[in-house]
């Protein structure tokens, strides 16, 4: 366990966090982290539970050992990470929005969606060239052709592009085509495609896997930092649960458990979680209110028509409202949070 403390703390501050941790009969380490101090404990079977540490002066964060060596954990580095995409600056403490279809159909179906995202506020262009399914007799997207759409997209609307890859050949075309990288949920523990991403020059968006717990997360982002890239957003996207309501659970929970733990910036997408056009919007409200850096949505031109995801799509005009509305929410939440801290 790794106890980081606040900037500016005291030794007072160290030697009572000393104290408490050698009174619970283990042994101590004061560690310099990240031109802040911090203090180790060590000598036990059982880590002692954070609540008798957090309320302590001078008591900034406490991680768990198996974070605390890491890239991925807070005391890696001060601040967050701020990743760049163009003239997006993502988990720079104002919301991002990532709207497009589930998959590129054809030439008019993209365009018509990304110029009305654009007009209604997105920030980047989603959409799949290459479409894991659950079927094999499902639509499985456009490959390159696809992507070729995506890059003639992005450059009209001036919106950078955001399509998954999996596999490492795919990969190589997305960096061509494409401003970020996004490893899917059923690829999220492809480690091997997750060492060629961080090899990568393009920033990598990771899904949370469907049956993935919050340390599979952070360990998957690991193998990308690992290997040399740095710009890692991490996204939940619902995980299985026994709820037949929804196509999946959106575990909002872990959004401010990963904005502790993690500087890594932080996304949800509410539309794959749930499957529904219904609980989108009220899912994306949920998301930003939570603290989330980014949401992604879906968006279709006829949902009806869909040849992926439609029954979770979103008509242009009711993302454009939804976008209106979520941007009033977080001006809300950057208030709430300048209050309390």
């Amino acid at each position: 366990m790794l106890i980081i403390m606040k900037s500016g703390s005291t030794r007072e501050d160290v030697d009572r966090v000393r104290d408490v941790i050698r009174g619970l009969g283990f042994d101590s380490r004061p560690l310099p982290v990240a031109e802040r101090l911090a203090v180790g404990v060590v000598g036990y079977d059982e880590a002692p539970h954070p609540d008798l540490f957090e309320a302590l002066p001078g008591v900034d964060l406490v991680l768990p050992v198996n974070h605390a060596a890491r890239r991925v954990g807070r005391q890696a580095r001060d601040g967050d990470t701020v990743v760049r995409v163009g003239d997006v600056e993502i988990g720079a403490g104002t919301l991002t929005l990532v709207a497009g279809p589930c998959a590129v159909e054809n030439e008019d179906q993209l365009m018509s969606v990304a110029r009305l995202a654009r007009e209604a506020g997105a920030d980047l262009l989603r959409g799949g060239a290459y479409k894991p399914r659950t079927s094999p007799y499902d639509f499985q997207g456009l490959g390159e052709d696809g992507l070729q759409l995506l890059a003639q997209a992005g450059r009209e609307t001036g919106l950078p592009v955001v399509t998954e890859a999996v596999d490492e050949a795919s990969l190589a075309l997305v960096e061509e085509y494409g401003d970020v990288i996004q490893i899917g949920a059923r690829n999220m523990q492809n480690f091997e495609l997750l060492k060629r991403a961080g090899k990568s020059r393009r920033p990598i968006l990771l899904k949370r896997g469907m049956a993935a717990g919050l340390e599979d997360l952070l360990m998957c982002a690991e193998y990308v930092l690992d290997a040399g890239n740095p710009d890692v957003i991490l996204c939940e996207r619902g995980i299985r649960t026994f709820s037949d309501h929804s196509r999946f659970t959106l575990d909002l929970a872990i959004v401010p458990v990963l904005e502790r733990l993690t500087h890594l910036p932080v996304f949800v997408d509410p539309s794959h979680a749930s499957g529904r056009r219904g609980s989108v919007g009220p899912l994306a409200r949920a998301a930003v209110a939570a603290g989330a850096d980014g949401v992604m949505i879906e968006v279709h031109p006829d949902p009806v028509a869909a040849l992926c995801d439609g029954p979770q799509s979103l008509r242009p005009e009711e993302f454009a409202a939804l976008a209106a509305n979520l941007r009033e929410l977080a001006a809300v939440v950057s208030r709430v949070r300048e209050t309390v801290s």
